[in-house]
Order: C-alpha cells, then sequence, then structure tokens
C-alpha cells in the first residue's frame, strides 16, 4: 500500500512538461469540414478541426469535432456543441440478451423461460450531445475542456454522463475511460458495448501523458478503485481506500500504426470477519494493444491483457463479483482472481465511403473452487466468446447507416452453456 501511495504522489508532483498529442480513432477522418460561425476573429477550419479532435476521446463511438463552431476574439478559444442522432433495430435468437445497446456475454441468460427464444427490440439510446472547448489554442497552456453524454440508462431512457474532463499540460482530470483501456484499439460497431475482452471502463481520474518526439509517448495516473468482490459467510465488503495505478509506454510508427504496453496495480481492501480486522490484496495487470494498417485499405484492432484482481477492468466482468472470491484454504480471506482476454479485428476501407469490420475475441476467469459466497462458485462466469462483422456506409459527414451480425456464447464453472445471435441495423445522424 506505501508503495502505492508514493506512487500516486510522484504522479501529482508532474506538470512542467509539454502536452501529449492525442491519437484519434483510425475508423474517423482526418480531416471534416467546419464551419465558423458569429463575429469572432476568422481561423481556419482545418486548424480548429485538429485542435477539436485532439482534446477529444479517440472512441469509436463518441463526436471529436461539431459541424459547427464558435471562434473567440484574437482566437482566444474555440468553442463547439454538437451531436448524433443514433437509432438501431435489431432482432436477437438464441438466449436474448434485453439491452438493445450492449451485448454483453456475461448478461446472456443462462436460465431462460422457455418461449422466449426471440426478442425484437428498437432504441434511440445511443443519441446523446456534447461540448468540446479549447482556450489558448496556439498556447503551451492550452486548456481544453470535454464534456458528453447519451441515454442509455438501463432499459430506460435516461441522462448518461460519458465524458466530463478538463485538460492542461498533459493531464487530464475529470470522467474518462481509465488510461488502462486504449479506447482507440477498439474495433469499429455497432454494438455500443464492443468486444467482451476490451478493457474499456470509465472512471475518475488524475492522468498524465507526455510525448518523446512523434514517436515515442507515456502516460501515468491516479484513479478511482473499482473493487467488485465475492464474498462468503467469514468476508464483507469496506469502502476502498487506495486509488487504481495505470500507467503505458507507446510507440508509433507508419499512419494509424502503433503499439501499446500497459500496466496497472491496485490495492484491495475487504474484513476479515473471524480476525475482526480489513485485509488488503494486490491486483496487477499488463497488456498489450494497439492498432496496425500495413495497407490504407486495412486495420488491424488488437488487445491482450493478463492480471490478477483486474476483473473489474474487463467490460464484459465489471460488477461480476470477480475481482476476488473467496480463498477455499482460509477462512476469512480473499483470492485475487487470475483472468485474461484478447481480440483481433480487422477492418476493410473498401471505398471511401464504404468500410466493413470482424472482430474475434475471447475472455477467460478462474475463480479458484469455493464453498458457499454470495454468488455459487457453479455459477460463476468461466469464458466467454465474441464474434462480431458489420458493414458501414457514410452518405456524407452527417449521414451514415450500418448493418451488423453478433455471436456470443457463455459457458459457467459448472459447464452451462448458453448463446446468443443478433442481427442489427443502424442509422445515425452527426452534427
Amino acid at each position: 500500500m506505501k508503495i502505492i501511495y508514493g506512487i500516486s504522489l510522484a504522479i501529482l508532483t508532474l506538470g512542467t512538461v509539454p502536452v501529449c498529442a492525442q491519437e484519434a480513432h483510425p475508423a474517423h477522418p482526418d480531416l471534416s469540414p467546419v464551419d465558423i460561425i458569429g463575429k469572432g476573429d476568422k481561423a481556419d477550419s482545418t486548424e480548429v478541426y485538429k485542435a477539436f479532435r485532439e482534446n477529444s476521446p479517440a472512441a469509436f463511438h463518441v463526436p471529436d469535432a461539431p459541424r459547427f463552431a464558435i471562434v473567440g476574439k484574437n482566437r482566444s478559444f474555440y468553442l463547439g456543441i454538437g451531436g448524433q442522432v443514433k437509432a438501431t433495430l435489431g432482432y436477437d435468437f438464441g438466449s436474448p440478451i434485453h439491452n438493445a445497446n450492449e451485448f454483453a456475454t456475461s448478461a446472456i441468460p443462462m436460465h431462460p423461460d422457455k418461449g422466449n427464444g426471440a426478442l425484437v427490440q428498437f432504441s434511440a439510446m445511443q443519441s446523446g450531445l456534447f461540448v468540446n472547448f479549447v482556450a489558448l489554442p496556439d498556447n503551451p497552456n492550452r486548456i481544453g475542456a470535454y464534456f458528453n453524454f447519451n441515454l442509455i440508462n438501463g432499459d430506460n431512457y435516461g441522462f448518461n454522463l460519458v465524458y466530463a474532463y478538463i485538460r492542461y499540460r498533459g493531464f487530464t482530470v475529470g470522467y474518462d475511460y481509465s488510461l488502462f483501456s486504449d479506447m482507440a484499439a477498439a474495433p469499429p460497431t455497432i454494438d455500443y458495448e464492443g468486444p467482451n475482452a476490451f478493457t474499456a471502463i470509465p472512471n475518475g481520474v488524475i492522468d498524465y501523458r507526455h510525448s518523446f518526439g512523434k514517436h515515442f509517448s507515456l502516460g501515468a495516473g491516479i484513479e478511482m478503485p473499482q473493487a467488485s468482490y465475492t464474498v462468503g459467510q467469514y468476508t464483507r465488503n469496506v469502502s476502498q481506500r487506495v486509488p487504481d495505478i495505470p500507467a503505458y509506454l507507446q510507440w508509433a510508427f507508419t499512419g494509424n500504426s502503433r503499439i501499446r504496453l500497459s500496466a496497472i496495480i491496485r490495492n484491495i481492501t475487504y474484513r476479515d470477519i473471524p480476525a475482526d480486522k480489513n485485509r488488503n490484496a494486490v491486483g496487477w495487470g499488463i497488456k498489450l494493444s494497439g492498432t496496425v494498417q500495413p495497407i490504407p485499405w486495412l486495420t488491424a484492432y488488437y488487445q491482450a491483457c493478463y492480471g490478477k484482481g483486474i476483473a473489474s477492468y474487463f467490460q464484459d466482468l465489471n460488477g461480476q463479483g470477480l475481482d476476488m472470491t473467496p480463498d477455499p484454504a482460509a477462512h476469512g480471506k480473499l483470492k485475487p482472481t487470475e483472468a485474461w482476454g484478447g481480440y483481433l479485428g480487422l477492418q476493410f476501407n473498401i471505398t471511401k465511403k464504404l468500410y466493413c469490420s470482424g472482430t474475434f475475441s475471447y475472455l477467460r476467469a478462474y475463480p479458484g473452487k469455493y464453498q458457499g459466497g454470495e454468488t455459487l462458485w457453479s455459477d460463476q462466469y468461466k469464458y466467454a466468446r465474441y464474434v462480431v462483422g458489420n458493414v458501414f456506409y457514410n452518405f456524407n459527414s452527417i449521414l451514415s447507416c450500418g448493418i451488423e451480425y453478433i455471436y456470443g456464447s457463455r459457458r459457467d464453472m459448472s459447464g452451462l452453456t448458453r448463446h446468443d445471435n443478433r442481427l442489427q441495423t443502424m442509422l445515425q445522424v452527426s452534427f
């Protein structure tokens, strides 16, 4: 625990070095028109778009630059407000997941009611708005702010915060996806969830990034701890008090090609009831991720991740109680769960407006066999597969559509297996 506190303080003492340039998602356009409105000073729309893009997240589902922007006097700031309206229509068959937006293999019903082997779902919940603000765009003390929300709120429409952060001199502070997530490595999908093995978890963050020339960059942060573990008769949950610490080292080469090596260390606290005291366990993980574009019409997306006590960082296992499970050899103790997963996706750019992609993803967890527990060992997640193929067509920079097929299967520790299929289509307007 003392080591984690020391690393946290070291990260907070940074801040006197240049800002790290942000990468963008390979499926997003390098340039897009931005209309300058208002009576502010004239500015080149290309420079405005680049500034917005550098300040925005690198996620596929998140817009980076709006169609319109306001430029302040003497180009003191750029302000853009935009959004998207996205409608999806899907048909599930097998053991249907009752969620029109997120095809999470961990949510496949393992004991479905007879007669419920198919499901039609419609949703416009992925629609939302965003604000992208850049102050002092030509100054080393540039300040960026980004705010984005959609309407995904479980089965009901409602406000769902996706991003709300401030960037200054390499620091990102606020609500962002964890630094252990590599959002630019996500393959394109209509499915808002994406590959089950993807480490894509939003979090409260204080992150720092720094570039060394055009090719090398690194990042480190302290982030809100996310702990989800299975307790039994002799253990219980307690509040977490030590931040998670992610870091990465990245090498970028030709085009959209790059390799990122990430690591995370975390302290997880729980209560040992027989000993009447709190105990701490260390979780850790390593990950290799990135994109490769060997030729202009082909992009590969990849990730491989392994660790113990980091199940919450796999989006399919988040909230599933698999960071730790009861230690069968010792009453009152929990044991970090080993887990690993990865995916490989390929995107083929057929024309400037038409592209398709396919991705295979696999995730495996190893909860030690235990007795009792709030979740029975036999019902715990063992492994799952996720396969997706899709086609997207961009009519122009405003209107796009797509069609997609997803197959997912889940197996529990008992050997029980269920699967689901989804065929869905999408129509989206971006502004």
